[in-house]
């Protein structure tokens, strides 16, 4: 299927060899799992648990959300503004440019459009309804966060991309040229042409493929924006790492902090954070307000589809976190932000007239890496 992308060749792949985080056959976390992180006791998840365990994986009934478009004609008073879309989705305005990130329009996390995660909420604002785009940033090439729908349409446009290095040859095989392609090895950076906003690669703990035979064959990273007034930190997909003190020290201090909270469990406690973690990850990042993504859209664990963001309120009160948690399709500053409501509370109860939606199928093509984010 075109859906899973291209193995990198020729330059591109001599370029990737040269890394530091080339092991020979394919890309590497920098450090050894920090002890503790990853429960070995626990059992990793089947494929039958996927299939008929965990209990309210999905809500019964539509999110709250809202049709950002009138909001974005106007153009935020603190010069930042970001307006989650789903899961790990932000259209990020800084200083008069729009970022995209890690966008994903299509149905299913998945490489078939019969099989695979369903998205149990819809973006709150069609593709082509989004203002004009400056640039767009993928950090890995999973596919709740590489989309080929969503790409093959971006395509049609002049947008540049930033990703991870190997990630371009997915990105070619979807339809972008290669003269609108840059990729990043961790702490390289790419300044924008005609602005002064940059983007810089950094570390992040996870993995990467989109079947069985191409596991790490591209790298996954974070990613900085920076302009002269703002910078804005995305986790992408990560594990609990120190290189995140490191991060802070080169890059830091940030306006934003955009983490990943949702789709954990103990098992992959080296490859997703959770919000415990995401907690200590943005402590270590130096703070500043804090947007949790990566939830709130598909069902990639065993855990409510609601813990993420109770665990994480929880958390912050105790820890006075300067939460940012809008609604889907909200534009929020997130300096002007003083309280969170729970938007998400209620969503059960008003949904238990509608039809209960059970788990999402996931019968998987036997070429889909596994965990499959």
């Amino acid at each position: 299927m075109k859906s899973f992308g291209k193995r990198a060749e020729g330059l591109r792949l001599e370029r990737m060899k040269a890394s530091a985080l080339w092991n020979g056959d394919a890309f590497r976390n920098l450090h050894p799992v920090t002890p503790g992180l990853r429960d070995t006791a626990a059992p990793r998840p089947t494929v039958s648990d996927f299939l008929c365990g965990g209990e309210r994986r999905v809500p019964r009934g539509p999110l709250p959300s809202m049709n950002p478009t009138a909001a974005w004609h106007t153009p935020p008073g603190s010069g930042l503004r970001a307006t989650w879309l789903g899961h790990s989705t932000v259209l990020i305005e800084i200083d008069g440019l729009r970022v995209l990130t890690d966008p994903v329009w299509g149905p299913r996390a998945s490489p078939s459009r019969l099989a695979g995660p369903k998205r149990f909420q819809p973006v709150p604002v069609s593709l082509h309804a989004l203002p004009p785009i400056d640039l767009v940033l993928v950090s890995h090439d999973h596919y709740d966060h590489l989309d080929y729908p969503t790409i093959r349409e971006l395509a049609k446009t002049d947008v540049p991309f930033v990703t991870s290095l190997g990630v371009g040859a997915h990105l070619e095989a979807f339809g972008v040229r290669a003269e609108r392609i840059t990729e990043l090895d961790w702490w390289e950076s790419h300044a924008l042409p005609g602005s002064e906003l940059s983007v810089t690669a950094a570390p992040s703990q996870h993995f990467s493929g989109r079947a069985l035979k191409d596991r790490n064959a591209t790298l996954w990273s974070s990613l900085v924006i920076r302009t002269p007034r703002h910078a804005v930190f995305f986790s992408g997909d990560t594990g609990l790492t120190t290189e995140y003190a490191t991060i802070r020290e080169r890059l830091g201090p940030f306006d934003l902090v955009m983490l990943e909270v949702g789709a954990f469990h103990p098992s992959w406690g080296d490859i997703h954070l959770g919000p415990a973690n995401a907690v200590e990850a943005w402590s270590l990042l130096g703070g500043g307000p804090f947007l949790p993504v990566h939830w709130g859209t598909f069902s990639l664990a065993l855990h409510p589809w609601d813990e993420p963001a109770e665990t994480l309120l929880s958390l912050g009160a105790a820890k006075s976190v300067p939460l940012v948690m809008p609604r889907l399709g909200e534009p929020v500053e997130p300096s002007q932000v003083e309280r969170v409501t729970p938007w998400w509370r209620g969503v059960d109860e008003r949904g238990r007239g509608d039809v209960v939606a059970e788990p999402q199928p996931m019968t998987l093509p036997k070429s889909m890496p596994w965990p499959v984010d």
